[in-house]
């Protein structure tokens, strides 16, 4: 039976995680270290996502901070006579 996220009178006698323990326990042990495998991935990836936004979060604010009043500075005109190594 598939989960459609819908909550009926079953889902309410039931939580989501009884219902996963009740499944997994009629499972033959290889088939519940699949499970457990599984839910570790997902966790893993839960965290790689979480640390992926928390570090932009640090890159943003390390370079707006580091850009703080400089807006208004002229930026200087470099030209090609300013290279010192041409790349062609």
């Amino acid at each position: 039976m598939k989960h459609t996220g819908k909550a009926t009178g079953r889902d309410t006698a039931m939580t989501i995680v009884d219902q996963i323990q009740q499944r997994v326990r009629k499972l033959p042990v290889t088939s519940q270290v699949e499970v457990l495998d599984f839910a570790e991935y997902l966790l893993s990836k839960i965290d790689r996502e979480m640390a992926g936004s928390e570090d932009e979060a640090w890159r943003d604010l390390s370079l707006t901070s580091a850009m703080r009043g400089m807006e208004d500075e002229q930026m200087p005109e470099y030209t090609t006579n300013d290279l010192k190594t041409k790349f062609s």
